[in-house]
């Protein structure tokens, strides 16, 4: 007699699902307690199965009724919720990107990421290669069509790098292929209301120089010289020297320690070097920004790759011939801010490492 409407998702079942998605775009979803927990040091299983030159790159655990939100290098956001991905074995490939959603010729996935509604104080950072940064609030990509919206307008020749959200007292950090870097305040860059604008300058590049790299670091606040001298002493407790305190005491030390990030930085020829976050002083925002690696013939025309790295973290190091290469983060020594690096990938001189991930130990 009463007769109602029943939409589609009230029909499916709430649980949560493990979301993967390969480098070169395959896509699929499969129910958490397939994977069952095992004891530390075990083999793992398999995730996926890839092509050779594949490999997964971004693993999220989310409800099937949460939206992930899909960023593309042309600046568009499509929204698609978890359950319309489709579903596979632990060891399935995945469907492709393409078929799923109403990408362009040419137009890449470039961010993922699960749209929190309860996050509403969030905002969402975007960056460009030409250096534009914007930041909107993230209840803008509440309501997004199945043909996707416009997230960034883009100037010719320009792309999407990267979209985060990122809080009120976090930090932004953009790096560039020519080495350099500029760390600012979140709350340098005001909330725009419009998704049409190109955004504001986040660091002055150079001639040929592009932004490859769009990171959040927490906001921590320190002096400098305290700063120099826990630089000074965790390098010393690496080599199991003596430490000398003169302004730090016990309390701040492990305040520190405990806020401190490292930046991974590896350039086309295969080098790469960990470096403190607390090197990389905060500037203004649009600046020309500091060194972050010093390129050099033996070490790289370019840096490829620069991200927040934590030491537990795996690396996946790729080369525009199709070899691949992971290796463990702890393998990569912690050097200062100005270090060429060390070698983490022997390629040929006809190579070139094109694109790095971090695949992060997840249960």
């Amino acid at each position: 007699e009463s007769e109602e409407i029943i939409d589609d998702e009230s029909l499916i079942s709430s649980e949560e699902v493990v979301v993967t998605l390969t480098n070169t775009g395959y896509i699929k979803r499969v129910p958490l307690n397939s994977y069952r927990s095992q004891r530390r040091g075990g083999k793992g299983r398999a995730g996926m199965t890839t092509k050779e030159e594949d490999y997964v790159n971004k693993v999220f655990v989310v409800n099937t009724l949460t939206p992930l939100l899909f960023f593309s290098s042309m600046g568009i956001v499509y929204k698609l919720k978890t359950y319309k991905i489709p579903s596979g074995s632990p060891t399935s490939k995945g469907k492709a990107l393409v078929n799923i959603l109403p990408l362009r010729s040419g137009e890449k996935i470039t961010a993922t990421m699960p749209y929190d509604q309860s996050d509403e104080k969030n905002n969402i950072i975007f960056a460009t290669s030409s250096g534009n940064i914007r930041r909107n609030k993230l209840t803008d990509f509440h309501n997004i069509n199945a043909n996707g919206k416009i997230a960034m307008k883009l100037n010719e020749n320009d792309k999407l790098v990267n979209v985060l959200t990122c809080s009120e007292e976090a930090n932004i950090f953009l790096s560039t292929k020519l080495g350099k870097c500029i760390r600012f305040s979140c709350n340098d860059l005001r909330i725009f209301s419009g998704r049409s604008s190109v955004g504001v300058r986040g660091i002055k590049l150079s001639k040929n120089d592009t932004v490859i790299s769009l990171a959040i670091l927490n906001g921590i606040d320190f002096d400098v010289n305290e700063r120099n001298e826990y630089l000074k002493n965790s390098a010393l407790d690496r080599k199991n020297e003596k430490v000398v305190l003169d302004i730090l005491d016990e309390k701040k030390i492990s305040n520190l320690k405990e806020n401190e990030e490292f930046i991974l930085s590896v350039t086309d020829k295969g080098f790469g070097k960990r470096s403190s976050a607390y090197e990389y002083r905060k500037t203004k925002r649009g600046g020309l920004g500091i060194a972050n690696m010093q390129l050099s013939d033996r070490n790289g025309s370019q840096v490829v790759a620069s991200f927040p790295i934590n030491n537990s973290d795996q690396l996946v190091l790729v080369t525009d011939k199709g070899k691949l290469i992971r290796c463990p983060v702890n393998d990569v020594r912690i050097g200062g801010r100005q270090t060429q690096g060390v070698t983490l990938f022997n390629v040929s001189d006809e190579e070139k490492v094109v694109s790095v991930a971090k695949l992060e130990e997840n249960e």
